[in-house]
């Protein structure tokens, strides 16, 4: 045992601490979890007294799009497994890990499918889970998905990393060698951060507001009112007015004329969208939300004031995005992969990468202008470059190739290149030639 780790347990465990004591904590531990476990299920307490959980955030057509937009892009970029050889060379590798995280991950989904889970488990909990399915030598054959409310991590009281499952209902142990746990953005603990959980007054607020606003359309634009009579009405009568009042009441009865007994009158309270500045806060809502998940108002249709949906500026936004927003994210799989899938094998030459080159795919300008860069300055050849196109391969198209107005800085001051020197010696040939004929053709005359 390393002295590092002894001292960890020192610290978690004191000597003189019963076995009782460490029965005590561990079921500490567990209420924890189960506190957890039960905010999840059951929602986060806010201000606007509206439960907040995973599934009613999503109600949200605002939380909604930043997930799902945010998921397809991460999950879209194909994904390809690498090796470092000498001279800092890359291989591409086609081993059974590469078949699990590229092709199939398991017997159900596809690698499209599988991450992008993985990215709303992010977005939304903070955490994703995978149980890792091994078979023998060949190792890794699967990752099967666990939600992210169904697994809770915890450290027993020497310090070991577990993962409690709830599956069908019965609750199962698994080592953190079974589990592949992608976390969120956090402070270094065992789980990331969820922004359900952290954003329960901002998504709270949102939900009371399309709750005030779907009564305030369904009823008609109509607020309550006053009935004044000039008598004493009895407990009948005043259930008969009511029974008037509710069938003129709702968006299908707007309009209707409403007919009241001699010495009643109606007094309406007028209340209108204005009044209560619904739209204000539904536009507030939506940046609220769009903070939270780390994603640009224009990313999901909405602009602010004073702002267009399309134009230079739009464009650096998206750009920001791509770089702030999508590349971490790959980031942080890609380093979970290499840590937990990876390093067990003992080769640290090899890694997993998404190939961002994809986000691109429907941009042909900028597609274009990549490929001709990569090929005209040497770092790729034409076939390389046909084959993002999908296009056959050509003969004499593996070599890569440059303009010939450029040279190395070795030529710089030295009477030509080899090309120079071809293009002198075929315009003097050329040259050559013209005077001859000039030549033959005066002797004529």
């Amino acid at each position: 045992m390393s002295r590092r780790r002894a001292r960890q347990q020192k610290a978690l465990v004191p000597f003189n601490m019963t076995e009782q004591q460490i029965a005590e904590k561990d079921r500490r531990l567990r209420l924890q979890d189960g506190t957890a476990a039960w905010a999840a299920a059951f929602g986060y307490d806010n201000g606007s007294g509206k439960a907040v959980t995973t599934e009613t955030a999503l109600r949200l057509s605002t939380f909604w799009a930043c997930v799902r937009i945010t998921a397809q892009a991460v999950s879209c970029l194909p994904g390809s497994m690498y090796d470092r050889v000498d001279d800092d060379d890359r291989v591409k590798v086609d081993d059974s890990l590469a078949e699990v995280l590229c092709d199939s991950p398991n017997e159900d989904q596809t690698p499209l499918e599988f991450w992008e889970g993985v990215v709303a488990w992010l977005l939304t909990n903070g955490n994703a889970y995978a149980e890792k399915v091994e078979f023998g030598k060949r190792g890794l054959v699967a990752l099967q998905p666990i939600g992210s409310t169904a697994c809770m991590p915890y450290r027993t009281p020497d310090n070991i990393l577990q993962y409690r499952v709830v599956d069908r209902g019965k609750t199962e142990v698994l080592p953190r060698e079974k589990i592949f746990h992608i976390k969120g953005f956090g402070f270094g603990g065992d789980l990331g951060l969820s922004a359900v959980r952290y954003g329960a007054q901002s998504f709270g607020t949102a939900l009371a507001g399309e709750e005030v606003s779907a009564r305030l359309f369904g009823s008609g634009l109509s607020a309550g009112g006053l009935l004044k009579s000039e008598y004493n009405l009895t407990d009948p009568q005043k259930a008969e007015l009511r029974a008037i009042l509710e069938k003129h009441i709702g968006s299908p009865n707007t309009g209707k004329l409403l007919m009241l007994p001699k010495g009643i009158t109606y007094e309406q309270l007028t209340l209108s969208p204005v009044d209560v500045q619904l739209l204000e806060q539904k536009n507030l809502s939506i940046e609220e939300i769009c903070r939270w998940t780390g994603t640009p108002p224009v990313i999901i249709g909405h602009a602010a004031q004073g702002q267009t949906m399309w134009g230079t500026g739009v464009q650096q936004i998206l750009l920001a995005w791509l770089a702030l927003g999508i590349d971490p994210i790959c980031d942080r799989i890609e380093a979970r992969v290499k840590k937990q899938l990876i390093r067990p094998t003992g080769n640290r030459r090899r890694y997993f990468e998404f190939n961002r080159e994809a986000l691109m795919q429907m941009d042909s300008a900028a597609k274009a202008a990549f490929l001709s860069t990569m090929t005209q300055n040497g770092l790729m050849t034409r076939n390389e470059g046909r084959a993002k196109l999908n296009l056959p391969r050509k003969p004499g198209g593996d070599d890569l190739t440059a303009q010939s107005n450029l040279t190395t800085l070795s030529n710089l001051g030295k009477a030509g290149s080899a090309g120079q020197q071809a293009r002198a010696a075929l315009r003097a040939w050329l040259l050559e030639q013209t005077d001859e004929k000039d030549k033959e053709a005066h002797e004529q005359a």
